[in-house]
């Protein structure tokens, strides 16, 4: 499935699933975004790595423009402590520094989050920028946390309008500090 955003003098916005032969430039893509944020563990590579190899990406998707892969978003299956079921986490999201605030990372978060509603998710949550995730609809819940992140910067975003309560884990992949090693997870 592909969706292609117009955008005006720029050129289109090709947003698509992952393909085998996009695993580098993603890594690419992602090293790149993350360089220079001071907030970053730069290890956000990794993660994507980590959740590919344990099977648990439900959404990867890049953006392209003129054929060059120049964005990327990752969602996957979150655990909630009330034992909600079909919620998922976004991130990490990467645009190319030459890239950024041209649109493409609020386009893939707008295609990643209607493939998937098309998929009976129930909601998507997340930790980020204030300012940025709000104009998604993304909220902060009152009773719905993410152990060592302030609630300022934790997020949700209901599919079906109601909220979990509880506590939220990430798939383990998000503790990789370094490459995949053959039969592990990279974790420290």
């Amino acid at each position: 499935m592909r969706a292609v955003v117009e955008q005006d003098a720029s050129p289109a916005i090709v947003i698509r699933s992952e393909s085998d032969a996009d695993v580098g430039a993603i890594t690419d893509v992602t090293v790149a975004a993350f360089e220079t944020l001071e907030i970053s563990s730069h290890t956000e590579q990794f993660v994507i790595e980590a959740l590919r190899a344990a099977n648990v990406l439900t959404l990867s998707l890049v953006a392209e423009v003129d054929g060059q892969v120049v964005g990327h978003i990752a969602f996957s299956p979150v655990a909630i402590s009330d034992g909600t079921i079909d919620w998922y986490g976004l991130g990490p999201v990467s645009v190319l520094p030459q890239y950024q605030r041209e649109g493409i990372g609020k386009a893939l978060i707008r295609e990643g989050l209607s493939r998937l509603k098309a998929l009976n998710a129930r909601g998507c949550c997340l930790a980020g920028h204030p300012q940025y995730y709000r104009q998604f609809g993304f909220e902060t819940i009152p009773g719905l946390v993410l152990e060592g992140v302030p609630q300022e910067v934790f997020f949700a975003l209901s599919f079906d309008g109601r909220f979990p309560r509880g506590t939220v884990t990430f798939h383990e992949g998000f503790k990789a500090a370094g490459p995949q090693a053959r039969g592990g997870m990279g974790l420290q």
